[in-house]
């Protein structure tokens, strides 16, 4: 199914940051990273890297999965997709 172009503005502003796409990437590297791991991984703070994944999940590219107090994070089949995507640049 063809997505709206509202549908498309979603993902797009979702990524539209340097430390979202390192978010993805990282992920891809990392299946069910946390956000410590993330942000130890990429080398930046704490709570932007949680601003910045909360907006990913808002935009339908990552999942957040609750175990206990432990939140791990994978792709979503539109955040593998958008990853592919970016990679073609």
């Amino acid at each position: 199914m063809r997505k709206t172009p509202k549908q498309l503005e979603r993902y797009f502003k979702g990524a539209a940051n340097h430390w979202r796409i390192a978010i993805l990437a990282a992920v891809e590297r990392n299946e069910g990273i946390t956000l410590e791991g993330i942000a130890n991984t990429l080398g930046a703070n704490f709570k932007t890297m949680s601003q910045h994944t909360r907006a990913l999940v808002h935009a339908g590219l990552l999942n957040k999965k609750y175990t206990g107090r432990r939140v791990s994070h994978s792709l979503s089949p539109y955040g593998k997709s958008f990853l592919k995507f970016m990679k073609t640049f």
